[in-house]
């Protein structure tokens, strides 16, 4: 893996570069080989004294991405890792038995430096408990976004007036709003 560290409103010194490559550099034990990988992690220090820390690692059919605030930047740095640990292991199986049926080698280690409660995960941990069917109706982001929050969505689907394509609205976590175009 190839690490690429910047920071936003912070230095980035060589005992916080060397600190984050090191804890990241651990998850190269859940693959077969070593990825060969641009580990993109952005460090932010916002004027609260919070800190953000955001990890981007692409991967062949694959991109693992989390995001931390805390108020220390190392324990953000520990609590990033987990997550992409969790990731890594919840997609491992599925991923693997993709792999097996149409004849690709294995992305991830199906043995070894994983605990065995690791490799008992299925497919099964995502089910589909309730499934709903409704009309795009036709109008611009503002109304989209009207109607999100009358409903009390986090997002809305809905037809753009104008180009006739599927859009999204979404409330990002900063409150603001955000707009996805389909192509």
């Amino acid at each position: 893996m190839r690490f690429n560290v910047r920071g936003e409103n912070i230095e980035v010194t060589p005992a916080l570069r060397e600190y984050a490559e090191k804890k990241i550099a651990k998850l190269e034990r859940y693959f077969t080989e070593s990825p060969n990988a641009n580990v993109h992690v952005n460090l932010k220090v916002y004027q609260d004294k919070k800190t953000k820390v955001e990890v981007t690692i692409p991967l062949p059919n694959l991109v693992l991405r989390a995001e931390e605030v805390n108020t220390d930047m190392y324990a953000g740095i520990d609590l990033i890792t987990d997550k992409l640990e969790r990731q890594i292991r919840k997609h491992k199986t599925k991923i693997n038995r993709k792999s097996r049926e149409i004849g690709r080698k294995e992305l991830f280690v199906t043995n070894g430096n994983v605990s065995k409660e690791d490799s008992i995960e299925t497919d099964n941990d995502i089910e589909i408990v309730r499934m709903k069917r409704f009309d795009l109706k036709p109008m611009d982001s503002e109304e989209a976004v009207l109607q999100m929050n009358l409903l009390g969505h986090s997002f809305y689907v809905y037809t753009d007036a104008e180009t006739n394509s599927t859009n999204i609205v979404y409330r990002r976590k900063d409150g603001r709003y955000g707009l996805i175009e389909t192509v």
